[in-house]
């Protein structure tokens, strides 16, 4: 393999969240990124700094045309709003299978805790019994089982999964974008969906692209079916998220809880609102991914500061002001970091 192929990844799913902070992530390193797209010409003009394909990663043979000398391949698609789920999840993954294995490559996915059913839980490691209780989690198995089929056929796979993403450039249907807060406006009340005493995970973008790219570039000595779980902001108590906001928005903000009763009423209307309804479970019950694994792996878990990831996702959300140049500069602006 060519120096070149080793540093060129194709990124699916580059306009999305998790996609586009690995993508800047790798190109900071030094890797030169391709990345798919159905409208390239327009996704081109918001990051020209990538090389970018028309196609569409349902189509098997645009995959194979945008992977020709690349020496990675980040799985980081997924169907906008939930929608579809059932029907395009497991095909695009299938085409990017097919791909790595006849170019011999790795495949990259980010994943979550949707795997793990109540059984699973509050610990669950990378070897726990993944016995899910909703559709999407038993998607997320099936993923997971054909990549670890992949990997004993020449398609080498890396996974992390955290938890509920944070940061700039999370979707919209995010806990933190969705449930939290109002995308937009000032922070007012913060509409906190956990109970108190309850701990939830949470994982912020930028971290989870750094965690990414340092296995990525340790690749050679990890196993063909390599599998890690990050800490990410562990929120003990239920309520630290929260709080945390309150502080960076200046501690004016009340702290209200999210309301839960409408969930049921639009699930049948609104996409987003039966994945919510389906996986409310996961607020109900502390669930702590522990990353022992990986700090043994990578020596330390990248983390940024609470307050300042917070800080730069309100930013990102038009929640915040921009902060004057130098004030980012001293504070180390993570969304600086990110790319």
């Amino acid at each position: 393999m060519s120096s070149e192929m080793k540093t060129t990844a194709l990124v699916l799913g580059a306009t999305g969240g998790i996609g586009s902070a690995v993508a800047r992530r790798l190109l900071a390193r030094g890797w030169r990124i391709r990345a798919l797209n159905r409208d390239a010409a327009k996704a081109s003009r918001s990051e020209p700094a990538f090389e970018w394909v028309q196609g569409d990663a349902m189509n098997a043979g645009d995959v194979l045309s945008a992977a020709e000398g690349v020496g990675l391949i980040v799985h980081a698609v997924n169907p906008p709003g939930y929608r579809d789920w059932e029907t395009l999840v497991l095909p695009m993954l299938d085409n990017t299978i097919a791909v790595a294995r006849a170019v011999g490559v790795r495949i990259v996915l980010p994943g979550n805790v949707y795997n793990f059913g109540p059984d699973a839980l509050p610990a669950p490691t990378e070897e726990s019994p993944q016995n899910p209780v909703t559709k999407k989690g038993a998607i997320r198995v099936e993923m997971e089982k054909r990549l670890r089929a992949a990997s004993q056929s020449g398609a080498g796979v890396i996974i992390v999964r955290a938890g509920d993403f944070f940061g700039p450039g999370t979707t919209a249907n995010s806990w933190f974008s969705a449930g939290l807060v109002t995308p937009g406006k000032p922070v007012g009340t913060i509409r906190n969906p956990g109970r108190c005493g309850i701990g939830h995970q949470w994982a912020y973008l930028p971290d989870m692209a750094e965690t990414i790219t340092q296995l990525i570039e340790r690749a050679d000595r990890l196993p063909a079916f390599a599998v890690y779980h990050m800490e990410g902001f562990w929120d003990a108590d239920g309520m630290q998220m929260a709080e945390a906001i309150k502080r960076v928005v200046g501690g004016k903000a009340k702290i209200g809880n999210f309301p839960w009763w409408i969930v049921p009423l639009a699930a049948p209307f609104i996409p987003v609102m039966r994945e919510v309804k389906e996986m409310r479970y996961l607020w109900k019950v502390p669930v702590r991914m522990r990353n022992t694994k990986l700090a043994a792996e990578l020596g330390s878990e990248p983390q940024t500061p609470i307050d300042e990831a917070v800080r730069a996702s309100l930013v990102a959300l038009g929640c915040l002001p921009e902060p004057h140049r130098d004030t980012a500069a001293l504070i180390g602006h993570p969304s600086q970091e990110a790319g």
